[in-house]
């Protein structure tokens, strides 16, 4: 698998306190985070959404959204957070790893990826709280309430053609008179 980083960041495109209008949405479908779809508008939170996603994505080894998937795992996410309910989370790992992985770590990149990609941004860590999870400065308490809606996400379901991405960017910005 070969992972490419593109369009994160989004967030630190406008300065803080500035109210950035953007008319078109931006970004790679499956890391958009719902909020951004809902109102066009990036903040650090968005940020998280997309390398929770990406987390996911390493440690499955498949894209977050296969439109010729079964339906249970068209979106990775779900299929994700359904195993981990089941108490079968390490179902989901990479195959092409086969048993050349450290169990403990790989079950701290997937929590870790479903705590970041949850769909109220409040509730999403921070990147710096992250960076403590992941350096094992503080622990990710494994019962962690993970808050998730349905209808944050797109009906992908009634979609003929999944575009990967969007490459268009179109801001708009109205300032005061003469």
């Amino acid at each position: 698998m070969n992972g490419r980083l593109g369009d994160f960041g989004l967030a630190r495109l406008y300065e803080r306190g500035k109210n950035p209008h953007t008319t078109l949405l931006v970004g790679t479908l499956g890391y958009i985070a719902p909020e951004l779809s809902r109102t066009g508008k990036p903040m650090p939170s968005s940020d998280v959404f997309a390398y929770g996603m990406l987390l996911l994505e390493v440690a499955c080894g498949r894209k977050p959204i296969e439109p010729n998937s079964r339906s249970e795992q068209l979106l990775l996410m779900d299929w994700v957070r359904q195993c981990k309910m089941r108490g079968q989370l390490l179902e989901v790992v990479d195959p092409n790893l086969g048993e050349s992985y450290v169990r403990e770590e790989v079950e701290l990149v997937l929590k870790l990826g479903l705590v970041c990609s949850q769909s109220t941004p409040e509730v999403r860590p921070t990147m710096r709280q992250v960076v403590q999870y992941l350096n094992g400065d503080d622990s990710l308490v494994d019962d962690v309430a993970l808050v998730f809606s349905e209808a944050d996400f797109f009906d992908l379901a009634s979609r003929k053609s999944y575009p990967s991405s969007i490459d268009m960017v179109s801001s708009s910005s109205l300032s005061g008179g003469r």
